[in-house]
């Protein structure tokens, strides 16, 4: 647990560095979204520890006072997972997750139906963006500030709108 969570911390400051930000591991630790991060990962852990779970319950809700973010006693995000911030996000027990996935605030991954979304890597969801029922969002995808997914989304594209519609695709030709 607290292995991913210094791995959730490094991603972090590589993402500020690339934004221009040079920022030491405590400045990151003391930055929006980092406490909400922590909570999950314990929630995470002690979910998947069947004597765990009542303690599981009591993080999400510590999560959900504290930041104002729901995730799912069972969601399941990979190695270097981001919450930038934690206001307004919730996220659906079943939905799964690679590595390298960002939210931003009010980001809301549900279930319809029964159906949950799944989140391949180097995913970005940008503030206020909603990712409904059972779709595949593929690896290195961005989702656009209030965009509403409810078809696949194929790799290495850029979604926006409402229903969310590609607008730019990123071919990797290093794969």
């Amino acid at each position: 647990m607290l292995k991913l969570f210094i791995q959730d911390l490094g991603y972090k400051q590589k993402l500020f560095a690339n934004d221009g930000a040079e920022v030491g591991l405590f400045k990151v630790f003391m930055s929006d979204g980092t406490c909400a991060n922590f909570l999950y990962r314990i929630m995470q852990y002690c979910s998947s520890c069947h004597l765990g779970f009542p303690l599981a319950i009591f993080f999400q809700y510590l999560n959900k006072f504290l930041n104002q973010c729901v995730i799912g006693l069972r969601a399941d995000f990979g190695e270097e997972f981001v919450i930038m911030h934690p206001v307004g996000v919730v996220v659906n027990s079943s939905v799964k997750g690679g590595q390298r996935v960002v939210l931003e605030s009010g980001v809301v991954i549900g279930g319809e139906k029964g159906k949950t979304p799944i989140l391949g890597s180097d995913i970005f969801v940008g503030a206020g963006a909603k990712i409904i029922g059972g779709v595949y969002i593929g690896d290195r995808v961005k989702v656009g500030a209030n965009a509403v997914v409810v078809k696949d989304v194929r790799e290495g594209d850029t979604v926006v709108g409402i229903p969310a519609r590609a607008i730019k695709r990123t071919v990797d030709t290093d794969v």
